[in-house]
């Protein structure tokens, strides 16, 4: 699974205004309900009882909160950079300012652990973090994301 899969240009924000972890969910929640047709108040539930078990910040400014939703019938995956870094109780105790949200439908199985294997093989790469940080075009992001997957396939 590419990243390609689970994004489209619509599905990057370049410059998310968000104070908090809460908030920031929240406005990731209401994108997702517009791009799947699943209820926000869904998503956002799914993702709070999620980082309930443990946050989902996984160091370096990079947070990928998931979840499995009832009645989804495909992955879809949400890329935000932040406007400012925000605190997300990342295992390192930094703050986060690259969040890609991954959700997945109810009974994906092995493939919901695939896909997230696959983003955060890709945000932990230095070097890409440095140039999604370095743009705020929702464009240029996209191209970034999806192009980095593709050159490491060949």
């Amino acid at each position: 699974m590419e990243i390609a899969d689970l994004i489209s240009p619509r599905s990057v924000i370049a410059q998310l205004r968000a104070t908090n972890k809460r908030q920031a969910l929240q406005e990731l929640a209401k994108r997702a309900a517009a791009i799947t047709g699943v209820a926000e108040r869904t998503i956002f539930d799914i993702l709070i009882e999620r980082e309930r078990l443990g946050s989902t910040g996984i160091g370096m400014g990079i947070g990928i909160p998931h979840g499995r939703v009832p009645g989804l019938d495909r992955f879809c995956g949400i890329f935000a950079r932040l406007e400012r870094p925000i605190a997300f109780e990342a295992i390192d105790e930094q703050p986060v300012d690259l969040i890609f949200l991954l959700l997945a439908p109810e009974h994906a199985g092995a493939d919901h652990l695939k896909a997230l294997a696959r983003v955060s093989r890709l945000l932990r790469d230095r070097t890409v973090c440095e140039k999604l940080r370095g743009t705020d075009r929702p464009d240029a992001l996209y191209a970034l994301l999806t192009d980095m997957t593709e050159s490491d396939a060949a």
